[in-house]
This record gives structure tokens, sequence and C-alpha cells, in this order.
């Protein structure tokens, strides 16, 4: 599987979002190198379970709508 790799712009804002957090639940200052250390961490091992849920959800939409149309054909029959 390919890895999950972040733009600098996300990593940038995954930064954003997690120094606060950091600051206020942990009190601790998470500088540069430590966080993009935690977002690779976080990419690597934690990433492919986030990843397979969206997969499991994507799959289940894609479902229900194949079985709207089958629905919707199944409606267009006409009687023999």
């Amino acid at each position: 599987m390919t890895p999950i790799r972040f733009s600098r712009e996300e990593v940038a804002a995954i930064t954003a979002k997690l120094r606060p957090y950091f600051r206020d639940e942990l009190d601790v200052e998470l500088r540069d190198l430590p966080a993009e250390m935690l977002i690779d961490f976080l990419a690597r091992e934690i990433g492919p379970f986030f990843y397979n849920r969206a997969l499991y959800d994507a799959q289940a939409v894609l479902k229900k709508k194949a079985d709207d149309i089958g629905e919707a054909i199944a409606g267009l029959e006409r009687a023999e």
C-alpha cells in the first residue's frame, strides 16, 4: 500500500490543529519538528484505520446507489 503523504500546506494545517490541543490539553508546546514527526507517525500507524473506514463508507454509499438504480430499472419493467 502506498504510504499516506501530506503536502506542505496540509502539514501546516494539521500542525495548526495539533498545537492548540497539545498546549491546552497536555500543557506541551509542540514545535515544528516534533509536530511533523507526530504527523508522520499518525499517518503511518493510524492513518490506515481512517483510510479503510473511509473506503468502507464509500463502498456503502455506492452499494446504496446501485440498489436504488436496480430498483428504478425494475420499476421500468413492463408486464408481459
